[in-house]
């Protein structure tokens, strides 16, 4: 009998194959969420949802759901906040939530995250944020339970309860706004910073709610003295330690450091901001607002030396917010037409730009700013 040829073989393998129902291995709902997660981290976002719904297919593949698919619905959620889908997100954190009432199988992220994304907001928020907290308060009992080294859960601990704080802090601010008609809206967001402060004392985003709350009040001297506790929490750390707030924290924080006037503070984290990220509308916008509010204080001293070059700058900055949100289509037109209301004035009273001395006039504000803190040390 001849030999069979190599590609016979082949050919009967597969036919043998196919009869049998052989067939490649699928990928696990494990690997799947890995895989989304790691395309997340990365801004890929339409990948991710990609994987993580063939993950969700997979986990749950008839029309009951089980809690197995809590992992895929959560993360479901997070991909369509990176997406700009805040329904589709509620409708995933929603479902998680309708198989883990309690948060005992995948913890408190999916009730903070409907907190912030709730359409009725006040107390509905409120609510959610209380439920994420019981669920960490209780995380934390059972953490501190354990007959394990405290060296061992220590940076667990410290997470949740910086988790606690943020949240107890997005309270307060739900009674600063939403719920500031309430009758005890102020001993309400009291409470909730008071009580953010002694669960995270080292955490800077207590001390700016803090801080904001006092602007509210207009104790601008406390207000002040509570934000520069805050930046001294991180402002001399490493760029990519994990103690730095998050960007939209710092952009807050810079908002609230121009209210209580103080600029130079602001303009600092700003231009770190920027350095950053060169593609942030809010970030070119706040910064060039913010050197045009120091330059208005330069005015009383009538130096055109030390005016000129803020203008300047805070020209350029404007600019450079203006294109970008064009570029990216940006939707706050509150944020177009007060930056384009402090060109109009900039360009009235400024040559035209040359598009050269960029540079050059960056240098010579920072150079009027070192020589004002100068100034206030000597006492001048």
């Amino acid at each position: 009998m001849a030999k069979t040829k190599p590609q016979d073989r082949r050919k009967a393998k597969k036919e043998k194959d196919a009869k049998n129902g052989a067939s490649k291995p699928k990928t696990s709902p494990e690997a799947l969420l890995i895989q989304a997660a790691a395309l997340l981290q990365t801004s890929q976002p339409d990948e991710a949802l990609v994987a993580a719904r063939r993950a969700l297919n997979l986990l749950q593949p008839t029309a009951e759901p089980t809690v197995a698919a809590l992992p895929a619905l959560n993360l479901l959620g997070e991909i369509n906040i990176e997406l700009g889908d805040p329904e589709s997100a509620r409708d995933a954190f929603l479902a998680a939530i309708a198989l883990d009432t309690e948060g005992v199988h995948d913890g408190a992220e999916k009730f903070l995250w409907l907190a912030q994304l709730n359409e009725e907001g006040g107390a509905e928020s409120v609510r959610w944020f209380e439920k994420g907290v019981a669920v960490l308060k209780r995380e934390i009992s059972e953490l501190e339970g354990k007959s394990v080294k405290k060296a061992e859960i220590t940076d667990a601990l410290d997470e949740k309860k910086r988790k606690i704080a943020n949240a107890l802090c997005g309270v307060a601010e739900v009674y600063m706004t939403d719920l500031s008609w309430e009758e005890d809206a102020e001993a309400r967001c009291e409470a909730a910073v008071t009580e953010a402060l002694l669960v995270a004392p080292e955490s800077p985003e207590p001390l700016q709610t803090l801080a904001s709350v006092r602007i509210s009040q207009a104790r601008v001297d406390d207000a002040k003295a509570a934000l520069t506790r805050s930046m001294e929490l991180w402002k001399d750390l490493e760029p990519d330690d994990a103690n730095i707030p998050d960007y939209s924290t710092r952009i807050s924080l810079s908002r609230l450091l121009m209210e209580a006037g103080m600029e130079d503070d602001a303009i600092e984290v700003l231009e770190r901001l920027i350095g950053e990220n060169d593609e942030s509308v809010e970030g070119w916008y706040l910064g060039g607002w913010c050197l045009h509010l120091l330059a208005e204080k330069q005015k009383a001293s009538n130096n055109a030396e030390r005016i000129t070059p803020l203008l300047k700058a805070s020209r350029d900055w404007l600019e450079n917010c203006l294109k970008l949100y064009a570029g990216f289509e940006y939707e706050d037109e509150r944020l177009k037409d007060h930056a384009e209301e402090i060109l109009k004035e900039l360009n009235s009273v400024l040559p035209p730009s040359t598009g050269e001395e960029e540079e050059e006039e960056e240098d010579d504000w920072e150079d009027a700013g070192d020589d004002d803190e100068d100034a206030e040390m000597d006492g001048t």
